[in-house]
């Protein structure tokens, strides 16, 4: 999913009937992949920088030729791996060298056809289309990605469709999020959607209670044991899933609201946020709920540019200790529970956090109408 100024890259995805020569040569791509992932990452630690394209070319592709890939395959294979291990130099270098596990292959726009319900791969190759997702037909085929999961084998199509032209916006949603809800609307309602941070830390707690029951202050055999370190590596990954599919979700109902009403989507400039995590201690719920927030953001901005709906950043200094009626300072005067000490308006916490975004999002917008609960 990409942006352009005027274009965006969205995603199809079509059920490919598996064939054993389309499962081989995917298995030969990931092994080639590995190899060249391998010498990508020798040459760079050798040389100080990841190779060159024509590097990497002179280097791999008659290894990769000799597996049976085909010529455009190949040369998908090993700008694969280099793109991994630019990424992989860019953290640092920090952990194990990359492994390729899943079953996967890119295809660029002149090595795959679909034609007349089947999937046509250069050298030969040819699936049945048993399904493909009837969106986005005014699109331009880019290029796609061929996966092979759980006895499934999946088509997904990069499309280029122009980007929606968002109106003017009549109105403001305004998001606040806190430890266990979100918070969205205006002046005039406001809806909660509970976080998953509670549910996420349950599972990275009971992964790292596995970790501590298998191991002792100088060893951890757990690492060692592949059935324990794959239920540990699954909870961690399950918290994650919990998250990402939370932020989807309420990211569509949100900016899907907006659309309907024709209002913009109003939130926190993540920059603040940022800032304010690293004073906070590293325990997971901190983690868990910077991660959320990014998530729902991204998602949000996604959404929007899909719907032509506008996004605006805010300042989130003060948003909750701001009085939204006059300005003034307001004190907590119960749990969550906000009160204006100059003109006495008082209201819950998060519901002043929404109408502060609010205002200020419609300052920026040029649309000053307000009129704070």
């Amino acid at each position: 999913m990409a942006c352009g100024a005027d274009k965006l890259i969205v995603t199809i995805r079509a059920k490919v009937e598996p064939t054993p020569e389309l499962f081989e040569l995917l298995r030969r791509y990931r092994d080639g992949l590995n190899i060249a992932i391998k010498w990508a990452v020798e040459w760079a630690k050798a040389k100080g920088r990841p190779p060159k394209l024509a590097e990497a070319h002179m280097a791999l592709y008659k290894t990769l030729r000799a597996m049976e890939l085909p010529s455009d395959i190949a040369v998908a294979c090993y700008r694969e791996a280099l793109a991994i291990v630019k990424s992989y130099m860019a953290s640092g270098a920090r952990g194990r060298t990359p492994v390729a596990k899943t079953l996967h292959m890119w295809l660029r726009r002149d090595v795959y056809r679909v034609k007349d319900g089947q999937l046509y791969i250069t050298g030969g190759y040819k699936a049945k289309i048993i399904g493909v997702e009837e969106r986005y037909e005014e699109g331009e085929w880019k290029e796609a990605k061929l996966v092979y999961r759980n006895g499934d084998m999946y088509l997904y199509i990069a499309v280029e469709v122009p980007r929606p032209t968002p109106p003017t916006p009549k109105g403001v949603v305004a998001v606040d999020v806190n430890e266990r809800y979100v918070y969205y609307g205006n002046s005039r309602w406001i809806r909660k959607v509970e976080t998953p941070v509670e549910k996420a830390v349950q599972f990275r707690e009971l992964a790292e209670e596995l970790e501590r029951k298998y191991s002792t202050p100088r060893y951890t055999p757990w690492y060692r044991r592949s059935g324990i370190r794959e239920r540990i590596r699954r909870l961690h990954k399950k918290a994650r899933d919990t998250v990402e599919d939370w932020a989807k979700k309420t990211a569509v109902r949100i900016v899907e609201e907006a659309r309907r009403q024709s209002y913009a989507v109003a939130v926190e400039d993540l920059t603040g946020l940022r800032e304010a995590i690293r004073e906070l201690p590293k325990t997971h719920k901190v983690k868990l709920m910077a991660l959320a927030y990014r998530r729902l953001l991204w998602w949000i901005k996604w959404q929007a540019a899909k719907r032509g709906v506008v996004v605006v950043e805010v300042d989130p200094k003060g948003t909750s200790t701001t009085c939204p009626k006059c300005g003034g300072r307001m004190e907590e005067v119960g749990h969550r529970r906000m009160k204006c000490t100059a003109c006495g308006f008082e209201a819950g916490r998060d519901v002043v956090a929404v109408l502060n975004i609010e205002k200020r999002a419609r300052d920026k917008l040029g649309n000053p109408s307000f009129s704070p609960l």
